[in-house]
């Protein structure tokens, strides 16, 4: 049996509920607006919402350097601060603002192994009161590349295919059945995914309580459909936050050394002129 190659990025539900007062740590719930917030939260919790606060909407675009700045010095975060991140839907926005994190230099990011459905599930205590931290004087480090994928890229992916595509989507998505999920309004004019992208969705490395799979089940469900750590990995999603859940999998969970995330996903590649789209289904990855 394999262990996680970095399992200091993950934490249980119980490591969170013994640091909840740890002033050198600070607990992040991260959702798509700040309704389940409200309602109840971890103790010592404070906000984030993806939507209004983790992206800049002019741009259509993830934070500015400066922008990520006044967001941590106002949440009461320091540089050498533990930042401990969960929130809904199995961590999908969790995922993507610990990829931000870690895309302006922050040192110590974790994931809540879980999420808030594992602490509802364990019946864990929850709190409505909101709590207030002095301002800090918070420096993100430059933006590091590495980690994200623009359709620049993508392009040259389809030309020389010396990268894996993983397209974390539902199967309805990737073969084009359907462009987005139920209800979801920000789409793009085509359907289908990004050709030779292996289709591995995001849901198949979680369990039902929320948690990631083990290693060894982690290993077997990418190595399956031809994805390896020989050469980088890029995975797609509609907006960028299941894949930042697959992102986090495969630098952190399976140790992969080159992972990025497009962001722009299929909103950006479903709507651009001239690039090229397949429908149906592909066997595996293909490079």
């Amino acid at each position: 049996m394999g262990d996680y190659k970095h399992p200091e990025v993950l934490v249980s539900t119980d490591w969170v509920a013994a640091h909840a007062d740890d002033p050198k740590v600070r607990l992040v719930e991260v959702d798509v607006d700040t309704t389940a917030y409200e309602k109840g939260h971890i103790k010592n919790a404070i906000a984030w919402n993806w939507t209004s606060q983790l992206q800049d909407n002019v741009r259509r675009d993830l934070l500015g350097q400066k922008q990520f700045e006044e967001l941590c010095r106002n949440s009461g975060i320091s540089n050498d601060s533990t930042v401990v991140l969960y929130g809904d839907n199995n961590n999908w926005f969790a995922a993507y603002a610990l990829w931000q994190a870690k895309y302006f230099g922050h040192k110590d990011a974790r994931l809540m192994n879980g999420g808030r459905k594992k602490w509802e599930l364990e019946h864990k205590p929850i709190v409505t009161e909101v709590p207030k931290f002095p301002a800090t004087n918070y420096k993100a480090s430059s933006p590091d590349e590495s980690l994200r994928a623009r359709r620049e890229l993508i392009f040259e992916v389809l030309q020389k295919r010396n990268r894996y595509l993983v397209d974390v989507r539902s199967p309805d998505e990737f073969t084009g059945k359907v462009i987005a999920p139920p209800g979801m309004t920000e789409t793009a004019q085509r359907g289908g995914h990004i050709p030779d992208a292996a289709n591995i969705p995001w849901a198949k490395a979680a369990n039902e309580d929320g948690t990631f799979k083990s290693y060894d089940e982690l290993v077997k469900l990418y190595e399956g459909q031809g994805v390896r750590a020989d050469r980088e990995v890029v995975a797609y999603c509609r907006i960028g936050e299941r894949s930042s859940h697959s992102w986090f999998v495969l630098k952190y969970l399976l140790g992969f050394d080159k992972v990025r995330n497009y962001d722009g996903s299929w909103t950006e590649w479903g709507n651009l002129v001239d690039a090229p789209i397949e429908k149906g289904e592909t066997a595996a990855a293909r490079a």
